[in-house]
């Protein structure tokens, strides 16, 4: 019986280890050193035409070849009637929901939200902005060293907001010395951007601004005191939500200040007229880039989107509730014309040779859901006119060319990160196929979206 044993335990020692510890492993479906994509369409998110029957090989982490046929010894996945994009690249990003309840408070999402947006596809996602800040880096370091799922996380500083913050966990500016010290601070901390918030003055931006500038950190905004190309002219990197609130047009807007709701002007603007042209063509000039986030606004309106099954089922009752009612008390029609007059603005800015980028923005009225909004997003841009190619493009590639990082993930290219995601379908052909996750690849490793999403049920909303 010794002997037994003692062969027993040998057995049991010279097996490999795990390389992904507990908080990984049950989320895991496919994990070989090398692992073959065989028969599938390519999207590989450089604008290029999908290519039919393609093998897309991974070895230890790295997209090895796409084309040709498996490696001897790999794992290989017959994946007929699939597709595989790049892993989503989630520019407008938060771990916080909205809760409701007459305080704007915004609770931190820190086990469902990570698990929802690498369900969906987004392998990399930028917070664009934080309410507890050691909390987002935290998140990040553990999602680092393999302790949970969730994508890789680019942490944004808290909010570089002036006097008249709505919520109370932003902190407020008392002046560019107070911006200049803010930044300083939590670019020690670790975070690799900020981003400046709706009441931030013009002298209190151009500190923050410059201050991040030379630690080489970039700067966005949702702005609303400041217009569009006050900011590019400051040397703002990125602006959010686009034209829906640029406050520039408006008829009393006053300098530093935030002028009553700008929607209603928005979708009276004409966007050939020589102001707007001229306000697109400054950002280009000034390589600013817009961050699409198209299914935030689509929320407000009570007509659309369909209700998405998988939306009810993460959320907790009371987040579904809120949510719900806030539809029901929506009124059809102010919303739906802003929206498409964002979606033109976004078309015109990228066929001016503007830099779009998207994200999905978790807040609202609680109707854009991380992950899930990253995804109609997606679907929303081909509404607007661009092709699903080019939308998918814009989700992908040019998040990481923003990012700096196009030559390590955001195409599909031998050499990069295997950051993939393999849909069921034909996206390029129907773009609401890019909800039919089937795996989700980062660095190599094969994730179960169906786990991931079971495993948040009813929880997003609660934690």
């Amino acid at each position: 019986m010794r002997t037994i044993a003692l062969l027993v335990c040998g057995v049991a020692l010279a097996q490999p280890p795990s390389r992904f510890q507990p908080g990984l492993k049950p989320f895991v479906a496919v994990d070989s050193p090398v692992i073959a994509l065989s028969h599938v369409r390519v999207i590989d998110g450089t604008g290029a035409a999908p290519r039919e029957d393609q093998t897309v090989v991974i070895d230890h982490g790295k997209i090895a070849s796409v084309g040709g046929a498996a490696p001897a010894g790999a794992r290989d996945l017959d994946l007929s009637g699939h597709t595989v994009i790049p892993g989503l690249v989630g520019m407008h990003e938060h771990l916080y929901y909205p809760i409701g309840g007459g305080i704007p408070m915004y609770p931190e999402m820190a086990y469902s939200f990570p698990r929802l947006y690498l369900a969906a596809g987004v392998t990399t996602a930028r917070t664009a902005g934080s309410v507890e800040p050691f909390t987002d880096l935290n998140i990040k370091r553990m999602i680092d060293e393999g302790r949970m799922p969730g994508p890789r996380l680019y942490v944004t500083g808290p909010y570089l907001e002036g006097k008249g913050a709505f919520a109370p966990q932003m902190h407020e500016l008392t002046g560019p010395d107070d911006a200049t010290r803010f930044v300083e601070y939590w670019a020690a901390q670790g975070v690799t951007s900020f981003k400046a918030y709706m009441n931030i003055t013009r002298a209190e931006l151009s500190a923050a601004v410059e201050s991040a500038h030379r630690h080489g950190i970039k700067v966005t905004g949702h702005l609303c005191s400041i217009g569009f190309r006050e900011a590019a002219s400051i040397g703002i990197d990125n602006l959010e939500h686009g034209l829906l609130v640029d406050t520039e047009f408006h008829p009393s807007k006053q300098p530093d200040n935030c002028p009553p709701n700008t929607r209603a002007e928005v979708a009276r603007l004409d966007l050939n007229s020589a102001p707007v042209r001229e306000m697109i063509a400054d950002l280009v000039n000034h390589h600013v880039a817009i961050t699409s986030t198209l299914a935030v606004f689509e929320a407000f309106d009570p007509d659309r989107p369909p209700l998405d099954q998988r939306f009810l089922d993460a959320v907790s009752t009371d987040a579904a509730a809120n949510y719900l009612a806030a539809r029901a008390r929506a009124v059809s029609g102010p919303t739906l014309a802003a929206l498409r007059k964002e979606l033109e603005f976004e078309y015109a800015f990228v066929k001016a040779g503007g830099l779009l980028i998207a994200g999905a923005d978790p807040t609202g009225n609680g109707g854009a859901l991380a992950g899930l909004a990253d995804q109609r997003n997606v679907e929303l841009l081909v509404e607007g006119g661009f092709t699903p190619v080019e939308a998918i493009q814009i989700a992908t590639s040019n998040g990481a060319k923003f990012l700096g990082e196009l030559d390590r993930f955001g195409t599909i290219a031998p050499g990069k990160q295997a950051d993939l995601v393999v849909v069921d379908g034909n996206p390029a052909a129907r773009i609401a196929d890019i909800r039919r996750v089937r795996y989700v690849f980062k660095d190599g490793a094969g994730y179960d979206p169906a786990k991931l999403l079971d495993s948040v049920k009813g929880q997003a909303g609660l934690r």
